[in-house]
């Protein structure tokens, strides 16, 4: 990657129009690399009449810190109390019970679990009447869970896997933190919104290491945070307003990845025209001004390089269109709410975190 990137960059103007009037020129962006780069500017109107300049907004992005694998992403995280005594939603009955299966069963076959309490029955007959109807409802019961099993064989294999996983993590993570798990039944308190994507390789639970009750986590493709529309983009504003208003979490991080299929579509998929997709194009678009500013300021770069380029411009764009969000813009304004960028490179093991700083500047009298 060429050492001209500023991992720290400016917003692209089309991101937030609604919201700025101008972005940074040139000089001013490249004399930001040491310490951090605006993103707009939300200024009110001068007025020559009464020669002086209103209070304005600001908005920029803050240094980078990246870490390398070998550091603890965690070590001086502080996490939150968990106070709050509110219900939860309930959770649904479960498609697969742990009632209708030992732990020890859990390897075995359905097959041989049958044939050897038929083999017990048939070795003690003293067992009578009583034993048989109950082995014959056993048996039942896990006739009925195999009839998830398709041709060869494939999804009891699936089914499998989700039962051992869940028998894991009881004994290993629930039965271990008794505590934690009986905070988490009177309600949450994350101190974390985290924006990420879909991509099986890149959980931040498990990239960050995070505990339930650590972050209230939005996944999907590219990893990406429309602007405030309440009808094409309510899912993602419910959920931005539910952790900002109701579980009042402290930071909201958006975090992109190295090989992001979504930002790697964004970068190849035409601007305009009909679409090839029925929902990919039109969501990955939103993307479109780091799209343009990679495509300005890389274009004679290789396709892969400039999709590393824009898989950290697009976090930029998804914070700026976060301030498209009242609620947001009113945490920021009171401290009570912070905005961070992220960047994991899963190919070498890295994590980068930067900062939008947002406030509005005093008043001048000229």
């Amino acid at each position: 990657m060429p050492p001209s990137f500023k991992r720290v960059c400016a917003m692209s103007t089309t991101a937030i129009n609604s919201l700025f009037t101008s972005p940074l020129s040139p000089a001013q962006s490249s004399s930001s690399s040491s310490s951090s780069s605006s993103l707009k500017r939300i200024s009110t109107p001068y007025s020559s009449s009464s020669s002086s300049f209103r209070p304005c907004v600001f908005a920029r992005v803050s240094s980078t810190t990246s870490n390398s694998s070998n550091s603890s992403s965690s070590a001086n995280t502080s996490y939150p109390n968990l106070i709050r005594n509110e219900p939860v939603f309930a959770a649904p009955t479960p498609i697969i019970s742990p009632s209708t299966w030992r732990e020890d069963m859990a390897n075995e076959s359905y097959e041989k679990a049958i044939e050897g309490l038929k083999k017990l029955l048939s070795e003690k007959g003293e067992l009578g009447t009583v034993a048989a109807e109950k082995v014959n409802k056993i048996t039942a019961e896990l006739q009925t869970a195999d009839t998830t099993t398709t041709t060869n064989g494939k999804a009891s294999k699936s089914v499998e896997t989700l039962k051992t996983g869940f028998i894991k993590f009881k004994k290993e993570k629930y039965e271990t933190n008794p505590t934690l798990h009986g905070e988490l039944a009177k309600g949450q308190s994350p101190k974390f919104m985290v924006f990420a994507c879909s991509d099986s390789r890149v959980c931040p639970s498990h990239v960050l290491d995070f505990q339930p009750g650590d972050a209230f986590v939005v996944r999907n493709v590219a990893n990406m945070v429309p602007p405030f529309d309440q009808i094409k983009y309510a899912g993602v504003g419910a959920a931005v307003e539910y952790a900002v208003l109701h579980l009042k979490v402290e930071e909201i991080v958006v975090i992109g990845h190295s090989a992001c299929g979504g930002i790697k579509g964004l970068m190849t998929f035409p601007d305009e025209g009909p679409n090839t997709t029925a929902f990919i194009e039109d969501w990955v678009r939103i993307g479109l001004p780091a799209k343009s500013k990679v495509k300005s300021e890389y274009g004679n770069a290789s396709l892969p390089e400039q999709c590393g380029y824009c898989e950290k411009e697009a976090v930029n764009v998804s914070l700026g269109n976060l301030l498209t969000y009242p609620f947001v813009r009113e945490g920021l304004l009171k401290k009570t709410l912070a905005l961070k960028g992220g960047y994991y490179d899963f190919i070498n093991g890295s994590f980068e975190l930067w900062g939008l700083e947002f406030g509005i500047s005093p008043s001048l009298s000229v």
